[in-house]
């Protein structure tokens, strides 16, 4: 269920329907969220629902996706700005092999780091934790056992974030479908 009591605001708006509280995106090609490293190339038009909150917290998504071409891709996002932002997600690779893996950007700067996974799994759950500037990041295939991506620091944090769902299609093509269903924001359980 998406938690539809929150006040939920889209960034760069996709193609998009409702059907008793389960969201369907259809992104666009050439969408991407990116800033700078290796590739040289700085994007931010990828498409995101987010809602805005202040203090700890935890964001808790389940993601299927149909990919389309290489890099479709959607998930979780956490942003304050362009240049300071983390995304998590499905990323596909080949009819075999997609990514798992995580894009943490601060100061105008991305990294990426991630695990294949084989290209069947085309559900996952999602879960970001905070202490203030510091988020932990884990996935699970079902939603019961959570397995750590990694901890990160957002530099630019102060107080207030812009979480939610993203998804983008950085190559030309017909883009992809990303469904998401459960979908909730709550105080953080983060505690060791």
């Amino acid at each position: 269920m998406f938690d539809t009591d929150r006040d939920w605001i889209w960034y760069d708006e996709p193609s998009y329907r409702w059907d008793d509280e389960v969201l369907t995106v259809t992104t666009r090609a050439e969408t991407d969220f990116w800033q700078g490293t290796h590739y040289g190339f700085r994007r931010d038009n990828g498409h995101c629902l987010l809602t805005t909150v202040e203090g700890d917290f935890s964001l808790v998504a389940r993601c299927t996706f149909a990919a389309n071409a290489r890099y479709d891709q959607g998930g979780v996002m956490v942003r304050i700005d362009a240049e300071n932002w983390i995304k998590a997600s499905i990323e596909a690779e080949t009819k075999s092999v997609s990514r798992l893996g995580s894009v943490v950007t601060n100061l105008g700067y991305s990294d990426w780091a991630t695990v294949d996974i084989d290209a069947k799994v085309t559900t996952m759950w999602y879960r970001v934790q905070s202490k203030g500037a510091d988020l932990l990041i884990e996935t699970s295939e079902h939603g019961k056992r959570w397995q750590q991506m990694r901890i990160a620091h957002l530099h630019a944090y102060h107080g207030a974030l812009a979480v939610g769902i993203y998804a983008c299609s950085p190559t030309e093509g017909t883009g992809c479908t990303m469904v998401f269903d459960q979908v909730s924001v709550g105080p953080s359980g983060w505690t060791d």
